[in-house]
């Protein structure tokens, strides 16, 4: 009898150990299908967030091609700038809210939108606009020739593009600094000759350097005179007026400034440019190809960065060019002679491989180069005044490039 007992204790315990085990068994099972399923969610959460950074990403880059085009502005000129870019087609773009504002449609093609902005106002819309301080009066600009390039006199101004991706629920919001790729020139003189200068009329060249906001018809009388150049130079940086390999001659009510100031017109220099690239610290190579292929007249688009030519044997003076008025910034390289007329005013780098020949009220703010055959003619009221800050502006503007001062996600 005893041992029946004992036998079916011994089965009872066997069984409570049995259930035992079972529970736990079902309690481990239970706990790795939550940790699988909960990995997927992560794993999920993860791949969705990686993808709604990748499209933040792509809002910077059409944000980058509108700047690029000039649909959005980058002239530094308006601190209060704003450029916004909707998830719309053309003619469904909402209305701007100021003068201030720029509003666009994406560019992207039709049925394979990337979720980066959104169809109406709000902080999810792709804007871009200047640093600026909080009063939104002053921009910040860079300049990589100073010992503090962020600064708010000179240099490239700094665009910040905002950019929120969607990838299903998950957002991604990134802010980016961005300033175009500056392209430093390497300028000798306002007007810089390997021939013969000759002024004459009531001419004006300022060496001294001016910032970018300097506007026609500013020192057109003269520095010290108004409509005055003087409250647009900038500390350091100034150049002589003239610059040449020949002689200068001055007449008539004609006049120049620059370094140094008794003496502004430096006349049998050694040294002239090998070639219109090294005015740009490049090779021929890449001087090429940052100029592209020549056209035999720039027409009525001055703007951006135009090569003349009537072939296509760059530096052999072969083509003849007369400007007569318009407006434009950039720069503009001519294989031969150029005559620059009245009511033409332009701001950026102007490069001659012939003779050059200024007219009447021309105004010109950044630099003036010229490889010549024969004499460079400035008469009438033509001006011209030297800009570091404009050229660099105008050249990297149209140059196509950025460079990034900073990145991070929001």
């Amino acid at each position: 009898m005893e041992d029946i007992l004992q036998t079916r204790s011994e089965r009872g315990i066997a069984l409570v150990v049995a259930m035992l085990m079972l529970f736990v068994l079902t309690l481990m099972v239970a706990m790795v299908m939550m940790s699988v399923n909960v990995d997927t969610k992560i794993t999920g959460h993860t791949t969705r967030g990686a993808r709604a950074l990748n499209v933040a990403e792509s809002g910077v880059s059409e944000a980058l091609s509108m700047i690029r085009s000039g649909d959005i502005p980058s002239d530094g000129n308006n601190p209060r700038m704003v450029g916004q870019i909707y998830l719309v087609t053309n003619g469904s773009v909402p209305p701007p809210g100021s003068a201030d504002s720029t509003f666009l449609y994406t560019h992207q093609p039709a049925g394979a939108w990337l979720r980066y902005s959104s169809e109406s106002r709000g902080p999810d819309v792709l804007s871009v606009q200047y640093l600026t301080n909080p009063a939104r009066t002053i921009i910040y600009r860079y300049d990589t020739t100073k010992p503090q390039p962020v600064n708010t006199v000179s240099g490239l101004p700094i665009m910040v593009i905002n950019s929120t991706g969607r990838s299903g629920p998950d957002v991604k919001r990134v802010q980016v600094e961005v300033i175009q790729k500056p392209i430093v020139a390497n300028v000798k003189a306002a007007l810089a000759a390997n021939v013969d200068i000759k002024f004459v009329g009531n001419a004006v060249v300022c060496g001294y350097n001016h910032n970018a906001t300097a506007t026609d018809p500013d020192g057109d009388n003269g520095r010290g005179n108004a409509p005055d150049c003087l409250p647009f130079e900038t500390l350091g940086g100034d150049l002589p007026a003239s610059w040449t390999t020949g002689t200068t001659t001055n007449g008539g009510a004609a006049g120049q400034s620059g370094v140094p100031p008794a003496n502004p017109n430096l006349s049998g220099q050694a040294g002239f440019y090998n070639g219109p690239w090294e005015a740009l610290n490049m090779t021929q190579a890449q001087f090429s190809q940052f100029m592209g292929t020549p056209v035999a007249s720039p027409g009525n688009n001055l703007n951006g960065i135009i090569y003349v030519d009537n072939n296509a044997t760059m530096g052999d003076q072969s083509t003849s060019l007369g400007i007569h008025g318009g407006t434009g910034e950039g720069m503009l390289y001519v294989d031969g002679d150029l005559t620059l007329n009245a009511g033409f005013s332009y701001r950026g780098l102007i490069y001659v491989e012939g003779d050059l020949k200024i007219n009447g009220q021309a105004w010109v703010l950044g630099g003036l180069i010229v490889r010549g055959h024969g004499l460079v003619t400035q008469n009438g009221g033509a001006t011209i005044l030297y800009s570091s800050d404009e050229i660099t502006r105008a050249l990297s503007r149209f140059g196509g490039q950025f460079t990034t001062l900073s990145w991070k996600e929001k």
